[in-house]
């Protein structure tokens, strides 16, 4: 058996879905970027979010799932960054999705509506104490706030359950109408297509559903291989996470106290600097009577209101019998002190008494005072003699500082579990079809290996060779060795030699294939690659025999790029087939993807290249396929290059494809006469074609025609002519 003829066709077929996987997982990334935007613009209190991620998840599998949830975050928070956070919330979403899809919860109405309050809960609940972690209570704006709003106002609840009730309600109607809207798109989905849906990454034949759940089943004598990798994965994550939380934490929090020193001790020094040290006993005795004292308490609020840390910013002169207030401000929880008043010390600043009567500096200080834990800044306000008069202070809750931390931590955290899932579930979907199945699979059909007759032997040598496994690792070289030692046991040798000239066949011949695959689809394009290509060979027998380009056009070159000709137009593999066969005008849009065909082409060619050690004339169908749309103005594409900037074998082509595309039906036009053509080819020289090949073609007029009729005899169409006055345009 060929074994890789046979590869080649399992990845073949393993791969038809490609483009409608890509196009229903885009269309999932849609439906969570418009859906939510909608919601909103109608006033809708919902988030509609979650609805692309789920039918992903329920269609496509876990890893697409959670793929579509983490992408969903990361294009929201380009309008609000804090949506990174939830990422969590979604992962946990498409997983819990794809379980409850498999369990078939999504085949039936009545079953799905019991998974509402599995992704309200998650939603809902976990939502919400995550908001809570991450930002506090602070009935301000979100979807969930008036309701919020109305319950606390009852005054029934606090502001934590309040909260929390008015969001688990407002996701039950959310995750509800997800639900709803999900198993209906489901439903309007040809039952044909969901199974093409489900990613798969098959690296050998595909394996039924049963055959898949019996491989999950294997019995091991005690853990399974598929267990022990996902404990060692899971184990490296948590060991990273821990240490690299530690880490920041430390880090965050020296350098969260550093700054909040600053603000402290900056705020302190502002204040310090308004006051006047001469008018220290009017303060005290004036008060707010006095205009200065009243123009620096305004500059001491705004300093505050400047600085959101600062909880309390005031003005004492420390005496021995007590603290005399010169300045205080009111604050949402305290009452401010009157200037003149005398207090007690607290506690806490007894230990500094003597040096703040003797008006020493004062080191920031941390203590419990009967405001609560404080971050405490003194700094001296001193007159002319260098003398202190009084002290400016600032103040920090220390719990703000705590909070501050736990809403680090908790970013930190919801990040790094949202990660975790999305790399376990790829993980996960790499050792299945890289290891577990490949593995499981040749060890059930050596257990089956029947030696018995003559029959058995051949079925079954022809099960395992037909596993086809192509992991291209020590998984594949261990399939190949046990195929080939299983096969030479019952003289069923493949033969290498055999099998290497059919691959340097195969490679040689891959790019005609191609070409003609690319021509099959696009049903507009008849006999045109051929077509062109004779005209491209004609063009330059024609150059080399006026001597043009003598130093470019050696016989090798000539060669190289007449056999890449076919291959122009091969990026038009990356058009889907509406584009390409699409009977009228193209829009904009549409356009504008018809003429990706020309980097897509570049991109394919590219791609050959690199798995060919010899890439010979790949070269040419590089520039070829890139730059046959470039114009000798340099108004083309996909550069805008002009004149000779652009390839010399593209600006042949660039002649040959126009010619044929005029003289050619199309299905949006009929084809120009043969007379015409060559005038619109005259009329382009020297702004859209180079003008020594475009008059070299219209002088070849007549060995140009015996090769359109030539192809059209072919094809059995035959030459028509058409008035002049014929519509069509010029661009494939």
């Amino acid at each position: 058996m060929d074994q890789n003829n046979s590869s080649d066709k399992t990845f073949h077929k393993n791969n038809k879905h490609l483009l409608c996987q890509t196009v229903f997982f885009a269309g999932t990334i849609a439906i969570n970027f418009i859906l939510p935007r909608s919601a909103s613009m109608l006033g809708l209190p919902l988030y509609l979010d979650n609805v692309g991620t789920l039918l992903a998840a329920v269609l496509g599998g876990y890893l697409p799932g959670i793929l579509v949830g983490y992408l969903n975050n990361i294009i929201n928070m380009q309008g609000n960054p804090g949506n990174a956070y939830y990422v969590v919330l979604s992962t946990m979403i498409a997983a819990s999705g794809t379980y409850l899809g498999l369990k078939g919860y999504f085949n039936k109405f009545g079953k799905a509506l019991l998974t509402i309050p599995v992704f309200a809960f998650i939603g809902g609940v976990l939502g919400s104490i995550l908001t809570y972690l991450l930002y506090g209570y602070g009935m301000g704006e979100g979807i969930s706030a008036p309701f919020a709003k109305a319950l606390l106002d009852k005054g029934v609840l606090s502001v934590f359950w309040a909260q929390m009730t008015s969001d688990v309600a407002i996701d039950l109607i959310d995750k509800g109408i997800t639900v709803i809207l999900v198993f209906i798109i489901i439903k309007l989905i040809p039952d044909k297509v969901k199974p093409g849906l489900w990613l798969t990454g098959w690296r050998q034949a595909p394996l039924s559903t049963d055959a898949i759940k019996a491989v999950r089943k294997n019995d091991t004598r005690s853990f399974s291989l598929r267990g022990k990798i996902i404990a060692i994965i899971s184990a490296i994550m948590i060991c990273v996470a821990v240490v690299t939380t530690i880490i920041s934490y430390l880090l965050y929090t020296n350098f969260a106290m550093r700054q909040y020193r600053y603000s402290c001790t900056s705020a302190a020094r502002l204040a310090s600097n308004l006051i006047n040290p001469d008018r220290i006993d009017e303060y005290a005795a004036l008060g707010r009577e006095d205009d200065e004292y009243k123009a620096i308490e305004n500059e001491l609020d705004s300093i505050r209101l400047s600085n959101p840390d600062i909880e309390y910013i005031y003005v004492y002169r420390f005496l021995p019998d007590g603290v005399e207030v010169l300045f205080d401000l009111d604050t949402a929880d305290v009452a401010a002190g009157k200037p003149g008043e005398i207090i007690p010390y607290e506690d806490y600043l007894l230990p500094y008494k003597d040096d703040l009567l003797a008006g020493k500096e004062i080191e920031p200080m941390v203590d419990d005072t009967m405001y609560g834990r404080l971050l405490t800044v003194f700094k001296p306000v001193r007159d002319v003699n260098q003398k202190t008069v009084c002290y400016a202070a600032a103040d920090i809750k220390v719990e703000d500082i705590r909070m501050s931390n736990l809403n680090y931590m908790t970013k930190v955290f919801s990040l790094f579990i949202g990660f975790y899932i999305f790399i376990l579930s790829l993980c996960i979907w790499l050792v299945d079809y890289h290891l577990i199945y490949p593995i499981t699979a040749m060890t059930v059909s050596a257990r089956k290996f029947a030696y018995d007759s003559e029959e058995a032997r051949e079925i079954s040598v022809d099960r395992l060779q037909h596993l086809d496994i192509a992991t291209g690792d020590e998984i594949e070289n261990l399939y190949e060795s046990l195929s080939k030692t299983i096969a030479e046991t019952v003289g069923y040798l493949q033969d290498v030699e055999e099998k290497g000239e059919e691959i340097s066949h195969m490679q040689n011949g891959l790019i005609y294939v191609l070409a003609d695959m690319v021509e099959s689809r696009d049903k507009n394009t008849g006999d045109h690659v051929r077509k062109t290509a004779a005209y491209v060979r004609l063009i330059m027998q024609k150059m080399k025999e006026k001597g043009l380009h003598t130093e470019m056009l050696t016989d090798e070159y000539m060669e190289d790029v007449a056999n890449s000709a076919p291959l122009h137009d091969v990026g038009k593999i990356m058009v889907s087939d509406t584009i390409l066969n699409k009977p009228g005008k193209l829009t904009d849009e549409e356009f504008a993807k018809m003429k990706s065909h020309t980097t897509a082409g570049s991109q394919v060619i590219e791609s050959a290249m690199s798995l060919v050690s010899d890439s010979g004339y790949l070269k040419e169908a590089k520039n070829l396929a890139t730059y046959h749309h470039e114009r000798w103005d340099g108004k083309g594409y996909p550069s805008g290059r002009a004149g000779e900037d652009i390839p010399l074998s593209a600006r042949v082509m660039a002649v040959a494809d126009v010619f044929d595309a005029l003289v050619s039906k199309r299905s949006y036009k009929e084809p120009f006469s043969f007379e015409k053509a060559m005038d619109i080819i005259k009329e382009g020289a020297g702004t859209q074609f180079d003008p020594e090949i475009a008059q070299l073609f219209i002088e070849s007029a007549d060995e140009v025609r015996e090769i359109t009729i030539a192809h059209e005899s072919m094809l059995g169409q035959g030459i028509r002519n058409f008035s002049s006055d014929d519509s069509a345009g010029t661009d494939e």
